[in-house]
């Protein structure tokens, strides 16, 4: 069985303060609490040099509330950090004492290592990340090269969106020159020419919802979201036409984020122009799952996330035992053409096939296919996500085909076949796993069969062919039975 735990950990950063609980296993954590203050803790650094009130009392507040939850949580593990707000005000100590005074002892990071908990939560996410990662937060902005599961080059640089209009007024039209010098002078990008850039902050989220809301995106999910980098100017562009009062009226995006988007789009466009990106990759992992995946051994960060988590959701669902394993098993023969990464979504998908059992029949097939898009998933991008919805709606009983999706249509008809086949094996085995032991499904040239040890012959009934039917005629088979 996966270990599953609970730990905490508390972000005090330069704009926002926040709590997130994570639980599930160790390769693949699930936030299942997340609460934030934005109390602007670097709000006056450039000015005073110190975390002045009232966000000193409402972060500290914050603080006392959070402990108090956890303890109700009984979560044990609580790791306290403070990044470039905690970091350079003069009245630091004075913080980290009353911090102390409300049951918390706080680890200052230095740039070096948030932007290298930065890297890392994005290799959590995206194991095969590639390219550079900007982490933007209200005091400093980190890049960090990303490559082969490791991190390196580890920058950190005094552009936070709290900063960045202060940075303006001192530059004019030389800001993106003095962003472009700052970048050169820390050999960036290096040999990182061209590479996609992973933005990582709620600045840069806000920013790609706003994307995703003027371009009609049909499937609007933020983690994953890719832009091709001529985007950016477009929507600095739109921005800059925005008052005060309409940026504040625009839906779908948090208030306390959408002052800060123009200065994210006015940041973007001198990192893309010196870093020549030609692709825009959103990570709602950072710093965070960063700092969890980095406590992990290696044999853990060589897991599959998406394998361990859709594992550890199907056996929450399970109604007698997890049986993804042994179903994938058991169908596999159908489909020994599958690459390694459709492979890989068949097993995922195989693991999830009991997550709608207990909805409504009238919605089952809307729920397994919401389930496989809206989930916290990583390791799978969009595609991946259209390809995992298409197999589980039809394994719980949806007809026909979610997606018209020309570049998928392949990949999408395959996952219509798993989902027959997973149908097929649900309604053999009835959600247990001894069956599989005891049977095989065949594929041969022309057909296809079930091949049932004499001890489960019974199992063979009319619903069982009636499915097995529908799944050879989509493989353009015939049935042959057992013994025939």
């Amino acid at each position: 069985m996966l270990e599953q735990h609970r730990v905490a950990i508390i972000d005090i950063g330069s704009n926002s303060v926040r709590l997130v609980v994570y639980a599930g296993p160790a390769r693949a954590p699930q936030p299942i609490f997340n609460e934030k203050l934005m109390v602007g803790l670097g709000a006056n650094l450039a000015t005073s040099g110190c975390i002045e009130e009232p966000g000193y009392s409402r972060a500290i507040a914050g603080l006392t509330r959070f402990r108090a939850l956890a303890n109700d949580m009984g979560i044990a593990n609580i790791r306290c950090v403070a990044t470039a707000a905690v970091r350079e005000a003069k009245n630091s100590a004075d913080f980290m004492r009353d911090a102390r005074g409300a049951g918390h002892d706080i680890t200052i990071l230095t740039g070096k290592e948030e932007a290298r908990a930065s890297g890392y939560g994005v290799i959590s996410a995206i194991p095969d990340a590639d390219g550079i990662v900007a982490d933007l937060g209200g005091g400093s902005l980190e890049l960090v090269r990303v490559k082969d599961g490791a991190t390196a080059h580890h920058t950190s640089f005094p552009f936070g969106v709290l900063r960045l209009s202060a940075v303006h007024q001192a530059h004019g039209g030389n800001f993106s020159k003095k962003i472009r010098n700052a970048l050169s002078k820390e050999n960036w990008p290096g040999d990182a020419t061209g590479l996609p850039l992973y933005l990582v902050g709620g600045s840069w989220r806000a920013l790609a919802r706003f994307h995703m809301m003027i371009s009609q995106d049909t499937m609007p999910l933020v983690s994953g979201h890719v832009m091709e980098a001529e985007v950016a100017g477009k929507l600095h562009d739109r921005l800059m036409k925005l008052d005060a009062n309409e940026l504040q009226k625009l839906q779908g995006l948090s208030s306390a984020r959408v002052s800060t988007i123009p200065v994210a789009a006015s940041l973007l466009l001198p990192l893309i122009d010196q870093l020549q990106c030609q692709k825009l990759i959103v990570s709602a992992s950072g710093l965070r799952e960063g700092l969890l995946y980095q406590d992990l051994t290696q044999e853990e960060r060589a897991q599959d996330p998406l394998l361990i988590a859709t594992e550890a959701e199907g056996r929450r669902f399970a109604r007698f035992a997890p049986n993804g394993a042994a179903m994938d098993q058991w169908i596999a023969p159908l489909f020994t053409e599958d690459d390694p990464e459709n492979a890989r979504l068949r097993l995922a998908a195989c693991h999830l096939s009991e997550v709608a059992s207990t909805a409504s029949p009238d919605f089952r097939a809307e729920r397994a296919a919401e389930m496989a898009m809206h989930g916290q998933w990583l390791g799978i991008d969009m595609a991946g996500r259209m390809v995992l919805a298409q197999a589980l709606f039809t394994s719980a009983g949806g007809q026909g085909r979610l997606f018209a999706d020309a570049a998928l249509a392949c990949r999408l008809t395959r996952a219509w076949q798993w989902g027959l086949a997973m149908r097929l094996a649900q309604r053999l085995s009835g959600g247990t796993i001894e069956v599989f032991a005891q049977s095989a499904l065949i594929r041969e040239k022309k057909s296809v069969t079930i091949a049932l040890n004499a001890e489960c012959q019974d199992l063979m009934g009319e619903q069982v062919l009636r499915r097995l039917n529908q799944l050879a005629a989509c493989l353009g088979l015939s049935v042959k039975l057992q013994g025939n």
